[in-house]
């Protein structure tokens, strides 16, 4: 009978470590097809994504993460003028849409314009929501949820690290030469 308990537990454990290597493997073939978005006019690879971006940034734009709720410069920031995402640097949300959600992350009701971003169906974490990605090179600012004020109902939850304030009357973000 030992034996035969050694066994079957032994036979668990090699199921559950396929399992989990199975599923590891998935999530990094995901990642990877991810991260060179088709159809996007900003196409880099991924060292130059590196150069161009600070590790965090790089972290939430190219690998879908997110900053700890409450830790981002953006969160209690109501300055006026627009904020571009890092990655593009094309203007992605206006600060007459942003708003106190009390999430931890910074929240506006609207983008800048309706070809400034695209929402990406997400399905991690077990449930169904809505990324949003800058239109120009497809890279991860946030999410989008159906609890925010009027008139469109609608928050997005953007991360700090994936925009650039630019305050009201200033010239909008260049990249330097080098880093085409």
């Amino acid at each position: 009978m030992k034996g035969k308990v050694i066994l079957l537990s032994g036979l668990v454990v090699i199921l559950i470590t396929s399992f989990f290597a199975a599923k590891s493997s998935t999530v990094q073939e995901k990642q990877d097809k991810g991260k060179q978005k088709e159809g996007y006019e900003i196409q880099l690879s991924e060292e130059e994504w590196k150069k161009r971006l600070t590790p965090e940034q790089y972290y939430i734009l190219r690998e879908k993460g997110t900053e700890l709720a409450g830790s981002g410069k953006y969160n209690k920031f109501y300055e006026e003028g627009t904020y571009y995402s890092a990655a593009s640097l094309q203007p992605v949300f206006s600060s007459e849409t942003k708003y106190n959600s009390y999430s931890g992350w910074p929240s506006f009701w609207k983008p800048v314009n309706d070809s400034a971003i695209k929402l990406v169906k997400d399905t991690t974490l077990g449930m169904v929501r809505w990324e949003v990605v800058d239109s120009k090179s497809g890279s991860h600012l946030g999410h989008v949820f159906n609890d925010g004020p009027a008139p469109t109902g609608l928050r997005y939850c953007i991360n700090s690290d994936a925009l650039i304030f630019v305050p009201k009357g200033e010239e909008p973000p260049v990249f330097k030469k080098d880093m085409k």
